[in-house]
């Protein structure tokens, strides 16, 4: 076979980028057969490993995230804490500013609202929760507005410098810990003000309906309306659109590039920062180094998973917060190691994240070769 035949053999297999986004439907339509897939190929690994019958693991999964009302209720605390914090993220991995820095803007917003509970507790109620909502909101904003700057001025890379930033609140963490430590010597700050619930966000009470984490669901739903509307309909918005397809672009365009990476990480650290608030006034009310929980990585496979977009990482926060509680629940109910029980989740989750590049690739297999 001669040198030009060997060049102008087409492969087996062609990839391409699509030249146009899909339609909706068929994108949602590849994501639900790479679900369904997974639940497959998740059942042949229950088989092997346990021996156990993947419909009943399922169902203890479900059981275990949303069996009863109170499971209920904690799911959806746990997704509305989660979704605050991909929400905030979605702005700068859109720009394609890697923050990697969520989990200590949420753990300085969680110090911050910490700090109001213990110091401010007198305050008013109303003003008091108002001011650990700034509060929280601007700690989380300072801690992104670091590597924002350092970006801007210096083309430092962030990705590093939001990591770093996330020991250096774990170890301010530690040390308001010792600090606050109630009682002295436990190595725990406890519930803050378990007494009188100050700095707590309160029942949401009406006809029918007295749930702890009602304005959790309120306050996130109302941010994650907001950046929806900011990010696809307003100046700032398109900029950062405009600077996530390309730089130069947008710098032609006449955007200032570097005022937009430090407004969007600060706007990015302080959503985050907030759902520090949430976390600590709203659920756990006590600030510990595992008030973030991974959950500001996690958050990333939301908001890449939603392509960015904040109402559909509604549907992602919630699926991987039931993922979560399922697997805990089959780990207890079927005394299997945490290990198997994670196994499903990452199978469930590499198929949906594998669903994306079929949705943005188009794959053909070339049944005959080309020898001109």
């Amino acid at each position: 076979m001669s040198t030009v035949e060997k060049k102008n053999r087409e492969p087996m297999i062609l990839m391409s980028k699509r030249g146009e986004l899909l339609p909706a439907w068929k994108a949602w339509g590849i994501r639900v057969i790479a679900f369904l897939l997974s639940l497959v190929v998740s059942g042949i690994v229950i088989i092997s490993v346990s021996g156990l019958n993947p419909a009943a693991v399922f169902a203890t999964m479900l059981d275990g995230a949303v069996g009863t009302g109170k499971r209920i209720w904690v799911t959806i605390r746990d997704a509305m804490t989660l979704l605050c914090i991909a929400v905030g993220l979605a702005p700068a991995f859109k720009m394609r500013f890697w923050n990697i820095g969520a989990e200590g803007q949420i753990l300085v917003g969680g110090i911050a609202s910490a700090a109001c509970m213990i110091y401010l507790k007198s305050l008013p109620t109303v003003v008091l929760l108002l001011l650990m909502i700034v509060v929280s909101m601007i700690a989380g904003g300072i801690w992104g507005f670091l590597p924002g700057m350092f970006k801007a001025r210096w083309n430092t890379n962030e990705t590093l410098f939001t990591l770093m930033m996330n020991y250096i609140a774990i170890q301010l963490t530690s040390y308001f810990v010792a600090m606050w430590e109630n009682p002295f010597g436990s190595n725990s700050v406890g519930v803050i003000n378990s007494q009188g619930k100050q700095g707590w966000l309160p029942n949401l009470l009406s006809p029918g309906f007295n749930k702890d984490y009602g304005w959790n669901v309120i306050i996130v739903l109302a941010v994650t309306l907001v950046m929806y509307l900011y990010m696809n309909h307003s100046k700032h918005g398109y900029e950062i659109a405009v600077i996530g397809d390309s730089e130069n672009t947008a710098r032609y365009a006449g955007i200032r590039v570097n005022r937009a990476y430090v407004r969007t990480i600060v706007l990015s650290g302080a959503i985050c920062g907030l759902a520090g608030f949430v976390a600590v006034s709203g659920a756990s009310h006590t600030i510990s180094t595992s008030t973030a929980g991974g959950r500001g990585f996690t958050a990333i496979i939301v908001a890449w998973l939603a392509q960015f977009n904040s109402v559909v990482m509604i549907i992602f926060s919630f699926l991987l917060v039931f993922l979560q509680k399922g697997a805990q629940a089959i780990a207890s109910a079927y005394n299997l190691s945490q290990e198997v029980s994670e196994m499903i989740t990452g199978i469930i989750l590499f198929f949906l994240l594998g669903s994306e590049f079929f949705v943005n690739y188009t794959v053909r297999f070339n049944g005959r070769r080309s020898n001109k």
